[in-house]
C-alpha cells in the first residue's frame, strides 16, 4: 500500500492485473474489457467495442468461442473483485465475444505481412497446430496442416462432447483460421501417406502437434472382449456421432476430465453410470464444477477404490467388475499419497461396459527419427533446431486446451523471429501479479453479483443428450458485467484524480484510449497525495 504522506507527488505506473496472470493464454483481460466498459470514454459504438475487444482476444487466443465454453477459467480465480463480492465472470464474457463474431462473421485480424518464401508444416490439426498455424498465417507465411483425421479441431472435436462445445461453434473458428489462406491436408497420416523426412524436405519448419491422443486400458483378468473401451476411444465415437451401447450398468474407472465426459454421455445414453477412482475426491484431477455437474445429472462417484477384474458370462457378455476398496498410503513421485488395497474389502458390481479413463499418451508411430532409445518423443519441451521440428500441446505435456494453445502462439513466435530477424516480434505475457486486492478501492463501485449464465437442471440435460448444458449471456448482462470490471493497475477515466486536484496537475488527453486519460504536470503540484488515495485501480503511486 502506498503511504500518503504530506508531501507525496503523483506518478502513473501500470501494473500486472492479476486476472491476466492466471490467464492460461496470458491474454490481456483488462484491455479486452476495458475496450467494452470504456466505451462512451473512448467516442466508440458498442458493436465496434464489441469487434475491437474481440480483435485483443484473438491477437493471443483464435479460440473465444470455443475457450470460453470449456476452459476451467483460472483467471476468475485470480480477480481482486473476490475479495468484494464475485469475481467477474471473465470466461462467459469471452464466449459472448466469441459468439458475437461468428454471428457477425468478423475476420480474424492479419499483421502486416512478410516478405518471405517460407511454408510451414504443421503435424496435427488440434487447438495447438491451429494456434502456430494461425500466428503463422497472420503474418503472411505459407501454412499447410496434416492430420490423419477426417475433420480438423484434435481433442476439441474428438475428446470434447456437444454438450460442452457444439461441433458447429468449433467448426465456425476453425474456418477463420483457414479463412487467411492456411491449406488443411485431411486423411493424411504421417508415417503412412507421407514420410516425416518428405515433410521434412517439404518445408522451412514442421511444428509437430500430434497431442496424446492414444489411451491404454488396464491389464485385468476378463479386460479383453466386448463392451470395453479407453475413455478416448469412447468420446471418439460419440463425438462422430455413432451410437454406442453402454447397457444398464456403466462403469468408468479414472478421475480426469476424459472420465468425467465419458460417465456424462453414458448417463445421456441412458446408463446407470458409476465412477470408480483410486484415490479420493480431493485428488481428482478433473475440474471441480465438471465433477459437480456429473453428480447433478445422477452420475454416482466411489472414491478410493479401483477394479481388479471384469467377469463375463458362458457366452463372454461383461456381467460384473471386482473392485477392490483402497486406503491412502505415503505420498508418491506425483506429490500425492499412494492408493494401496484394503485387504478383504473386494465388492461386485453389475456391469454392462466399462470404460477405462486413465491413461493417455502420443501416438508416434511414424516418428522413430525423434524418438530416442526408450520411444519418447526426443524433443524434451525445446526447440530442436537441428532437425528442424518443433514439438508443443498435448505431445510434451497434457493440459488443458488454453495451454496447447499458448504453446503453438509462443512456437509461431520464435519462428517468425528466427525467419524475420526481428527480436522484439513476440508478444508479451505477463509475469508477476503486481496489483493486489489492498491497492483496489472498492467503494467506488457497488457491490453486485456476477452474471450466472442459464443452465439446463440435471435431469433435464440427460434427457436432452447433447444439448448445450451452459447457454451464452445476453447482450445486457455481459455490458452489465464489463462495467464490475475495477481495472487493476491500469487507469479507467473514473477523474478521481481530476476532481481532487486543485492544482490542476491533471489534463486531458485530446484523443483517450482505455488505460490513458490524462497525463500529469506536476510543476503545479502541491504534492498533498489525494489523488493516490482516491485513485481506485491502483494506477497511481507516490513518486
Amino acid at each position: 500500500m502506498n503511504r500518503i504522506t504530506p508531501k507525496s507527488r503523483p506518478k502513473q505506473v501500470e501494473k500486472n492485473a492479476p486476472c491476466q496472470v492466471g490467464c492460461a493464454n496470458c491474454g490481456d483481460i483488462r484491455g479486452w474489457i476495458g475496450t467494452v466498459a470504456q466505451r462512451n470514454k473512448t467516442g466508440i459504438s458498442t458493436a465496434e467495442a464489441f469487434a475491437r475487444a474481440w480483435s485483443v482476444i484473438t491477437a493471443v487466443n483464435p479460440f473465444p468461442a470455443t475457450l470460453g465454453r470449456i476452459c476451467p477459467h483460472p483467471c476468475e480465480n485470480h480477480c481482486n473483485r473476490s475479495d468484494l463480492d464475485e469475481p467477474l465472470a471473465i470466461n462467459a464474457m469471452e464466449r459472448f465475444l466469441g459468439d458475437f463474431a461468428i454471428r457477425e462473421n468478423v475476420p480474424l485480424p492479419r499483421l502486416e505481412s512478410v516478405n518471405s518464401d517460407e511454408w510451414l508444416g504443421v503435424i496435427g490439426a488440434g487447438p495447438s497446430g491451429l494456434s502456430f498455424a494461425y500466428q503463422m498465417a497472420r503474418r503472411g507465411y505459407k501454412v499447410t496442416i496434416y492430420d490423419a483425421r477426417e475433420k480438423a479441431g484434435g481433442m476439441l472435436r474428438y475428446g470434447v462432447p456437444d454438450y460442452r462445445l457444439p461441433q458447429e461453434v468449433l467448426d465456425a473458428e476453425i474456418q477463420k483460421i483457414l479463412d487467411l489462406g492456411v491449406w488443411l491436408e485431411l486423411d493424411t497420416r504421417v508415417g503412412r501417406d507421407i514420410s516425416l523426412e518428405a515433410l521434412r524436405s517439404r518445408h522451412s519448419m514442421l511444428y509437430l502437434a500430434i497431442g496424446a491422443q492414444a489411451s491404454r486400458g488396464l491389464d485385468i483378468p476378463g479386460a479383453e472382449g466386448d463392451s470395453v473401451w479407453t475413455g478416448v476411444d469412447y468420446l471418439e465415437q460419440v463425438n462422430r456421432g455413432n451410437k454406442v451401447e453402454t447397457g444398464e450398468h456403466a462403469i468408468v474407472t479414472g478421475g480426469g476430465n476424459t472420465a468425467i465426459d465419458a460417465a456424462r454421455c453414458a448417463r445421456r445414453a441412458g446408463s446407470d453410470v458409476t465412477i470408480l477412482y483410486r484415490r479420493s475426491r480431493d485428488e481428482m484431477p478433473a475440474f471441480a464444477h465438471e465433477i459437480e455437474n456429473a453428480l447433478e445429472e445422477g452420475v454416482n462417484l466411489e472414491w478410493l477404490a479401483t477394479p481388479v477384474s471384469l467377469e463375463r458370462g458362458p457366452d463372454g457378455s461383461l456381467e460384473a467388475v471386482r473392485v477392490q476398496r483402497m486406503k491412502l498410503g505415503a505420498t508418491d513421485s506425483s506429490g500425492r499419497r499412494r492408493p494401496v488395497p484394503e485387504p478383504g474389502s473386494e465388492f461386485r458390481l453389475p456391469a454392462t461396459s466399462v470404460i477405462f479413463a486413465v491413461s493417455q499418451y502420443p501416438e508416434l508411430d511414424g516418428m522413430e527419427a525423434l524418438t530416442g532409445n526408450g520411444g519418447d518423443l526426443g524433443l524434451p519441451g525445446k526447440d530442436s533446431d537441428d532437425s528442424g521440428v518443433i514439438a508443443g500441446g498435448d505431445i510434451l505435456r497434457m493440459g488443458i486446451a488454453g495451454e496447447a494453445i499458448v504453446q503453438g502462439r509462443r512456437a509461431a513466435e520464435k519462428v517468425h523471429r528466427q525467419f524475420s530477424g526481428d527480436p522484439e516480434a513476440a508478444s508479451k505475457d505477463p509475469e508477476s501479479a503486481d496489483v493486489s486486492s489492498e491497492r483496489i478501492r472498492f467503494r467506488s463501485k457497488p457491490g453486485t453479483e456476477a452474471v450466472h449464465a442459464n443452465r439446463l437442471a440435471g435431469e433435464k440435460r440427460t434427457r436432452l443428450g447433447m444439448a448445450e448444458v451452459e447457454q451464452s449471456i445476453s447482450e445486457e448482462q455481459f455490458l452489465a458485467e464489463v462495467d464490475r470490471c475495477f481495472s487493476c493497475g491500469s487507469c479507467f477515466g473514473c477523474e478521481q484524480c481530476f476532481m481532487y486536484c486543485t492544482a490542476g496537475c491533471f489534463v486531458r488527453e485530446d484523443a483517450p484510449v482505455p488505460g490513458h486519460y490524462f497525463t500529469l504536470n506536476l510543476e503545479h503540484c502541491h504534492e498533498c497525495g489525494k489523488c493516490i488515495e482516491v485513485c481506485p485501480c491502483g494506477f497511481l503511486e507516490v513518486s
